[in-house]
């Protein structure tokens, strides 16, 4: 015996909406489902969290690694940051002591590297404060692009370079606000009257 299950064809369409835009000094319209694109920007959010997490936890749970190593064996003397003004910057990072404190870079910037990282991935998954941590996380590849010239097999691009873009669209597009803890911070009795008398903590949210 065959079951027939009859689906109302409105349930079976996706709200669509349109965007128009300005880009680069020409007017731009497209349609976006609203559905689709809902999926797609959590999903992003949610693998560039945990790509951050698991490069970040990694580090922490491993008591031998450090941030010399990489500065010291991994940039090579054709980095254009190599010889800056007569100046090796990563060296610097790798061996310099901070203005005499008898502390060294690289004991401050190995914690920053292994919880830098793995905060901004719990801040993604989790959907707080997202485009504070997308801000950082951005901040982080770039440092790491600019250590990994001259490019294997690329000019201009590689992954972190990627991920710059990546979390640029994470923040732009509030992603924090799709089923993460954003929008229920902005909405919160406790939260949402310091949001509204300083709106610039806002900037901090999505």
């Amino acid at each position: 015996m065959e079951l027939a299950v009859y689906v109302p064809f409105e349930a079976l369409r996706m709200t669509t909406r349109e965007l128009d835009a300005e880009l680069f000094g020409r007017a731009v319209s497209f349609r976006y489902s609203e559905t689709w694109i809902g999926y797609s920007l959590l999903s992003l959010r949610l693998i560039m969290g945990w790509t951050f997490f698991y490069a970040g936890i990694t580090k922490v749970l491993n008591p031998e690694w450090s941030v010399r190593g990489f500065l010291t064996y991994s940039i090579g003397p054709e980095n254009p940051l190599s010889n800056l003004a007569g100046y090796n910057i990563w060296d610097i990072m790798a061996t310099g002591e901070i203005l005499g404190t008898g502390l060294y870079w690289y004991q401050l910037l190995t914690p920053l590297n292994q919880l830098g990282l793995t905060l901004v991935g719990l801040a993604l998954i989790a959907g707080a404060f997202v485009r504070f941590s997308a801000f950082w996380g951005a901040l982080m590849m770039t440092f790491y692009w600019l250590a990994a010239f001259p490019l294997e097999g690329s000019v201009l691009i590689d992954f972190h370079f990627v991920y710059v873009l990546l979390l640029f669209g994470i923040g732009a597009f509030g992603t924090g606000r799709i089923l993460g803890l954003d929008a229920i911070i902005e909405e919160h009795p406790v939260t949402k009257p310091y949001l509204d008398r300083y709106p610039w903590l806002n900037l901090f949210l999505g």
